[in-house]
């Protein structure tokens, strides 16, 4: 009997991943912060150079859980499997395991098979709720951040619904708003974006991505804003005093220099 019970509480104790995610400079959930050493602190990690690997997965109970190893490249290479559709047992090493925090910091829509519902597991510390993703019916810095994360994802959806002939002159020589002109807040998003040029934020405030041959996709973001560019193209600004607007940037006079001088300083994935 005693051999049945310690294969019960092994499968109890079992993890089932059911996806992961990468905790680095250049690539990190961004629902967490707005750069990387805030995401960290969000999970109460320290903010290493090489960073980590979150997996999500439940329990033989069902109980949410998101394990936090430090086989940065193990996790990296099981992203990458999976969005190529291939399989991936991804099965980290105790001794790489760094934490293991209650609940998922992420929306998932699948479970595991053949477990019980998922459901959030009692706390270890008072200090430590369930990890749970941002509310849905509210507005703030996680999901102005979440919704910067759709119009990257989304770029060309978006672009479309532009007419470059707002940003360019008329024949009474007026613009459209090119380089964030006349609104408030997107003046003061461009010009904390110069700031970063001169002052580097802290790692992961700026990050780039391969967008085409001859382009490459930034983000941005910085208290109350997020900013998603191309290098060649515009820009689309997310504020939290606006909820739910997405604001195109013109290129105007400026903001090539502007996004060139930002790719230069970006963290960029390895």
């Amino acid at each position: 009997m005693a051999g049945t019970d310690e294969r019960a509480s092994a499968d109890e104790e079992a993890l089932y991943v059911l996806t992961a995610v990468l905790l680095t400079p250049a690539q990190f959930p961004s629902v967490l912060g707005d750069d990387y050493p805030e995401a960290c602190r969000a999970l109460e990690l320290a903010p290493i150079a090489d960073g980590y690997g979150l997996v999500l997965g439940q329990d033989g109970t069902g109980a949410r859980w998101t394990v936090v190893v430090d086989d940065v490249a193990l996790v990296a290479v099981a992203i990458a499997s999976w969005d190529c559709g291939m399989e991936y047992d991804l099965s980290p090493g105790a001794s790489t395991v760094v934490a293991g925090l209650p609940g998922w910091p992420l929306a998932l829509a699948v479970t595991a098979p053949g477990v019980p519902a998922p459901y959030d597991p009692a706390p270890e510390s008072e200090d430590r709720p369930p990890l749970t993703p941002p509310a849905g019916d509210v507005w703030g810095p996680a999901q102005r951040r979440l919704g910067a994360d759709e119009v990257a994802l989304q770029w060309s959806v978006w672009r479309e619904q532009i007419d470059d002939e707002e940003f360019t002159p008329t024949a009474g020589g007026q613009t459209g708003p090119s380089d964030g002109e006349g609104h408030a807040g997107l003046r003061r998003v461009l010009a904390e974006a110069h700031a970063y040029v001169e002052t580097p934020p802290p790692p992961g405030r700026i990050r780039s991505t391969f967008a085409h041959a001859r382009a490459r996709t930034l983000r941005v973001d910085g208290p109350g804003w997020s900013m998603i560019a191309r290098t060649d193209d515009i820009a689309f600004v997310l504020l939290d005093d606006e909820p739910g607007e997405v604001l195109p940037v013109g290129r105007g006079p400026e903001l090539p220099g502007l996004l060139k001088a930002l790719d230069h300083v970006a963290v960029r994935p390895s």
